[in-house]
């Protein structure tokens, strides 16, 4: 916060939650002049101007959203100076018009929200990032300020490079999140695996993250089925009913939303207890972003992914069908391999994690790993049998047909090209096929076996893969457990402060949680916007009974006195005096 009021240019990476928005947010009211918050999602500026006026800041969105009508009164009020907070879009920013107009405003501050959007990672970030790169020189008496939760060095150095060409400062306060459990299992049944988990959280909300449109509608009707509150979301909705479903999630308590990476970005529910992945993210940038999204309470919450050989094919697939050079296409592969090597990790997951971030963490005792350590075994006599029945099957078939070589299977495929004769044939009859698919995805992972992503996933030794076949390199590989890790710790998530009341004062907090999501009704705003959980637990704790006991209570400022104290003051008497008559 000094460096900006000092002007000075900032890059900002803090881990979700950490309070990115106030490092910004308390600067713009302390200047005598207007910031911009370049933001990427409607809905995101939307929740954030509603929750900033619930506050009393004097803030404006002016965006595709809203009516004609409504935009140019905003624009008024920010032409006028009442404004201090202006968030709007890349798109809309960069406009001839939109630049002429902010051009002659006293704009004090430029701040880039999601920042890590402007370093090019693929078709899904939209390309009027790119443009940003000119604010500089458009409002050279601004400061600029970018922030993200999620930045390697490569990344962090690129976006300092293109907004302020590298003449700023970078501030990085760590990406560990200790309150959210780290675990990976490979794909099975994909939907029991998912039912299992959900279920032993039944009541909490929580994100279920697909890799297609398709399987996120087979996700929640699934789930639905099974008596799971949950809703899709992705792009191929209506907007009207992709927008509704988003309402219900952030407002209602243990609703689950299954989503394509559509939905998420600067979602800001405090008490998403838990974020499943049905597929692998696309590199360790996105799965940190993705997970993040749980536990931004500080609770207890839990990250899961599921993944597989296929995905690992299709996503090699998206990289080399983007239109990036050589050089992005070559980054890209080199941050899902990372990825790659996290799931089939046998140490700490989270010391992998936060290595790739740059990070030395010990290990953390809240990741499958250091809960269930692995044995690892030598890997010599079954990543010999796969290398040899790949190299006597010609280098070209999938994982499937391996396995089924590797088995001794008699399957008509194996007859057909007379795969029953190789030598290799039968020599694993003994071992299962799911240990056969780990031993091979971990042989990937180790680099000696190259996956096909541009063809039908056929594997092929790589030249650590011949060295290992000649006796010169080594393989050892962890024996994944018959046994679900979904079901392991389960446990209900709430937060130290909510543990330490009273069973009065929890019946309490339950009836002022009824009266927020009420109120936030009324208003078309997000139930956080009104109180943070935080804020209820403290009233239920405190019970106040006046406007000096009231505005003591954590997050209640002089507008939030104006607008709740009485509604609030009135649900707690209501529930002194029922308790005092039961």
């Amino acid at each position: 916060m000094n460096t900006i009021l000092a002007g000075e240019n900032v890059l900002v990476v803090m881990p979700t939650g950490a309070g990115k928005s106030l490092c910004f947010q308390i600067p713009a009211l302390a200047c005598d002049a207007l910031t911009i918050v370049v933001s990427p999602l409607v809905a995101l500026m939307e929740d954030q101007v509603a929750a900033l006026r619930l506050a009393g800041v004097a803030a404006e969105t002016i965006n595709s959203s809203r009516d004609y009508n409504v935009n140019a009164a905003s624009w008024r009020r920010v032409a006028a100076g009442e404004t201090r907070l202006l968030y709007i879009s890349p798109e809309r920013l960069m406009t001839d018009r939109m630049l002429a107009a902010l051009s002659r405003l006293p704009v004090a501050l430029l701040v880039v929200d999601e920042a890590h959007c402007i370093s090019r990672w693929g078709p899904s970030f939209r390309p009027e990032y790119e443009g940003l790169s000119r604010i500089g020189a458009i409002f050279p008496d601004a400061a600029i300020a970018a922030f993200t939760a999620t930045a390697d060095a490569a990344t962090r150095d690129d976006i300092a490079g293109k907004l302020f060409n590298g003449q700023g400062r970078i501030f990085v306060a760590g990406f560990d999140r200790p309150n959210i459990r780290l675990a990976v299992e490979p794909r099975g049944d994909w939907k029991q695996q998912l039912l299992t988990f959900v279920k032993d959280r039944a009541g909490e909300s929580g994100i279920v993250y697909c890799l297609s449109r398709k399987k996120t509608d087979e996700a929640a009707s699934f789930l639905s089925d099974n008596g799971v509150h949950a809703l899709p979301y992705h792009a191929g909705m209506e907007s009207s009913t992709r927008n509704a479903n988003q309402e219900v999630f952030m407002t209602e308590a243990g609703a689950v939303m299954t989503a394509t990476i559509a939905f998420g970005m600067g979602i800001d529910k405090p008490d998403v207890r838990y974020v499943f992945h049905a597929n692998l993210p696309g590199n360790m940038e996105s799965y940190y972003q993705e997970l993040g999204r749980a536990g931004r309470d500080g609770a207890a919450a839990d990250a899961f992914m599921l993944y597989g050989l296929d995905d690992i094919r299709q996503r090699r697939f998206f990289i080399e069908d983007d239109n990036g050079d050589d050089a992005h296409k070559r980054r890209e592969h080199k941050r899902l391999d990372s990825l790659i090597a996290y799931c089939e990790t046998p140490t700490c997951r989270r010391r992998t994690l936060l290595s790739y971030f740059g990070e030395d963490p010990e290990p953390c005792g809240n990741c499958d790993v250091c809960l269930d350590p692995p044995a690892l075994s030598d890997g010599r006599e079954p990543g010999s049998v796969v290398a040899n029945v790949v190299r006597e099957t010609g280098q070209r078939f999938g994982a499937a047909h391996v396995v089924d070589v590797v088995r001794g299977a008699n399957t008509e495929k194996v007859r057909s090209l007379g795969h029953e004769r190789l030598k290799a044939y039968g020599a694993g009859s003994s071992v299962s096929k799911d240990n056969w698919r780990s031993i091979i995805r971990q042989m990937v992972a180790a680099g000696l076996l190259n996956l096909d992503y541009q063809g039908h996933g056929g594997l092929s030794l790589t030249a650590q893969g011949n060295a290992f076949s000649r006796g010169e390199a080594d393989f050892r590989y962890r024996k994944h457990p018959a046994r679900t890790i979904a079901k392991q710790g389960s446990r209900i998530a709430k937060s130290v402060e909510a543990a330490k009341l009273s069973a009065p004062e929890t019946e309490l907090l339950a009836a002022l949680k009824r009266l927020r999501l009420d109120l936030a009704r009324e208003r078309g705003v997000p139930a956080f916007a009104v109180f943070a959980d935080r804020a209820l637990i403290d009233m239920a704790r405190r019970k106040p009974q006046t406007s000096t006991e009231f505005l003591a209570v954590n997050g209640v400022g002089a507008a939030k006195l104006r607008d709740f104290a009485v509604p609030f003051m009135a649900a707690i008497s209501a529930q002194k005096f029922e308790q005092g008559t039961s």
